[in-house]
């Protein structure tokens, strides 16, 4: 009774005026602001999106002591928010939330008006030390703040990349919420979250993985899910799946830009409801497994053209970290040359001469990490400096002088280097109103693509029909002879129409 009578008295000496309105779409994380909050004696309101923020700051402007708001939200994000909150409402001062901690984005939201930044996943402590600050505080936002605010982000920043995420990752590690990794190819997007789930809870536990643009996606759905016997043909016993092996740890979907839309559905469910059917199952399986999707692909432009599910991204960005490109992080160059040497030459102390430390530090690394690991692997092969740099340099005239464009990730830019040679213009006129249009690049880009598959499809019913041919239509030993798996033969001849009616 004593506990009960102390604890009343605190929550009544706790107790304030100050009501704070969390602008946040994830459920999980919005519960838990409102959570730390409440047991600190102060009052919540919630909003989903920036809209509902404008709306209610209309309706209830004064009851409002602070803005707790998301900067990645459904309609309206938090950027576009920010600034009508800054010309609406001056006095209420913001704190702004993001799983994606850029100096950029530090920058931008500090710049419009943000009295500070948290980066999720965020402790008890760091939130309650925030709103006590800006409510102590309150500064009157009329013009934009001081740039002051940024020297904690950039007055001594770490030497490399990597450095600069260390406490982000320790706290994301820690959490099960799931992480979107983006990135181009080669950027150590697998090593990032191989980093994640060491640091995690569940290290103890498997981490696979799965690239779901290595296999058809008959096949893909096989290995996430699993299946039963006699679910199809060559099933021939009750196989488990990755989400299953992975019980209790975690799963990587790399490359989950290239999923078949169908079964981003089948993937939503497990994220939601954390079940799943196996094929050919009629008994759902409950499993807890940490996802983690990466990919290069311009996710939000997959949406537009419908080749990517709205309600699956927003399900696996609830954090999200990009990698920068190897061209981003000179500083980190020398050092990572230095490990690979190490690593392909143990027990072997290796100096990199300087030439060739100028030569790494001055190319553009295109294919990125993967790129100057295959470089120091030829290097300590031949031991002739002069060689290698003069390879480098070689690559980079290539690439300064390209002949046939460069394919590059964006589907636009790819359409407009790939027209017809025209007289050249000054790089004024590349954002002339000549441009092709959306509908257009799109279309021609969708035709290409058809002709490679189509012309993909032949060689491969070709090579199937060749090794059947040879072996008298024995499928066992055509798999042997094609390299492949027997169920992946089985599939590819369903796919093509190859059956006893090409005998």
């Amino acid at each position: 009774m004593r506990y009960r009578a102390e604890k009343e008295t605190q929550q009544k000496v706790m107790s304030n005026v100050h009501t704070v309105l969390i602008a946040e779409d994830e459920p999980e994380i919005r519960d838990y602001l409102g959570l730390a909050l409440r047991c600190e004696g102060y009052g919540v309101e919630f909003a989903r999106d920036g809209e509902e923020v404008v709306h209610h700051l209309e309706r209830n402007s004064t009851n409002i002591s602070l803005l707790l708001m998301d900067l990645i939200m459904p309609r309206k994000d938090g950027f576009e928010t920010l600034k009508q909150v800054r010309g609406g409402w001056p006095g209420l001062p913001v704190i702004t939330l993001s799983g994606s901690c850029t100096p950029a984005n530090v920058a931008t939201v500090l710049k419009g008006g943000a009295i500070d930044f948290l980066a999720k996943p965020i402790a008890h402590a760091d939130l309650i030390r925030a709103v006590e600050t800006a409510l102590s505080s309150k500064p009157q936002w009329t013009v934009t703040p001081e740039p002051i605010r940024l020297k904690p982000v950039e007055h001594a920043a770490p030497k490399t990349w990597s450095e600069t995420c260390d406490s982000l990752l320790q706290n994301v590690g820690a959490s099960d919420v799931p992480v979107l990794l983006r990135g181009e190819t080669g950027v150590g997007k697998e090593v990032l979250a191989r980093r994640l789930h060491a640091q995690s809870k569940r290290s103890a536990r498997p981490f696979l993985k799965l690239n779901c643009a290595a296999l058809p996606s008959e096949l893909v759905e096989s290995e996430l899910f699993g299946y039963e016997r006699g679910a199809f043909t060559g099933a021939f016993k009750n196989t488990p799946g990755k989400f299953e092996m992975a019980n209790n740890g975690t799963i990587l979907l790399d490359e989950i830009g290239d999923m078949d839309f169908k079964l981003q559905a089948k993937l939503l469910q497990v994220l939601q409801d954390r079940e799943f059917l196996r094929l050919g199952a009629k008994e759902t399986l409950r499993v807890d497994v940490r996802v983690m999707a990466a990919t290069h692909c311009d996710l939000e432009r997959a949406i537009l053209q419908g080749r990517f599910r709205e309600d699956l991204y927003y399900r696996l960005n609830i954090i999200e970290i990009h990698v920068p490109p190897m061209r981003e992080r000179k500083d980190e160059i020398i050092g990572l040359a230095e490990t690979f040497a190490q690593r392909y030459a143990p027990g072997e102390v290796v100096e990199l001469p300087p030439d060739l430390k100028g030569a790494l530090l001055d190319h553009d690394w295109p294919g990125n990490v993967r790129e100057l690991e295959n470089v120091i692997r030829k290097f300590l092969v031949i031991r002739n400096t002069d060689t290698v740099v003069r390879e480098l340099r070689r690559k980079a005239r290539v690439v300064a002088f390209p002949g046939p464009a460069r394919p590059k990730a964006e589907p636009e830019e790819i359409s407009v280097s790939a027209r017809p040679a025209e007289p050249p213009h000054p790089p004024v006129m590349l954002d002339a109103p000549t441009r092709p249009t959306k509908e257009s690049v799109v279309a021609e880009r969708s035709s290409t693509l058809m002709d490679l598959d189509n012309d993909r499809k032949r060689a491969e019913k070709d090579a199937i029909l060749a090794a059947l041919n040879a072996v008298l239509w024995n499928r066992k030993k055509a798999a042997v002879l094609l390299k492949i798996d027997y169920k992946a033969l089985l599939y590819k001849m369903k796919k093509l129409g190859i059956g006893d009616g090409n005998l």
